[in-house]
């Protein structure tokens, strides 16, 4: 098995490889996206837990309320973290499959075509998972300004 790869060759690969390289970069960005809102999520229920902690007289049953949030919260980004990195993981299986296939003569059609649906659907579902925090975010906003109202 030689690998004689004419320099046509690499450049039609490379342009095979572009878009899922570009899609990479935007599951990357994503990814920012996803880690910066749990660390927000974090922050805010660290926040709760020592003001739980620092007083034992109050009542402390909107804190628990809003770290119940907090932590659906934390677990639907977790599931959208999951699925973002596996879209990105699947889609650089995509471009080594196309170089690794096209280098070797393998007929890695199949695969290469089963790995980006499976990444697209990964993405899909992140897409859902943040749609639900922000729905959950949503609420606790809601619920919070309730609250206050009813508290003047």
């Amino acid at each position: 098995m030689t690998l004689d790869i004419q320099l046509g060759e690499i450049s039609h690969i490379i342009q095979l490889a572009i878009a899922p390289v570009f899609l990479l970069t935007g599951v990357g960005t994503k990814l920012s996206v996803l880690t910066n809102r749990l660390a927000r999520i974090i922050d805010r229920s660290r926040i709760l837990e020592d003001r739980i902690n620092a007083t034992t007289t109050a009542d402390h049953t909107d804190a628990y309320v809003e770290l119940d949030y907090l932590y659906r919260r934390a677990h639907l980004i977790n599931r959208a973290i999951t699925l973002s990195t596996s879209c990105g993981l699947l889609v650089c299986i995509v471009v080594a499959s196309l170089f690794i296939g096209d280098a070797l003569n393998l007929g890695l059609a199949g695969f290469i075509g089963f790995c980006f649906v499976l990444g697209m659907f990964a993405l899909i579902g992140s897409f859902v998972y943040l749609l639900r925090e922000i729905f959950v975010a949503t609420r606790t906003i809601s619920i919070r300004n309730r609250r206050l109202a009813k508290k003047k």
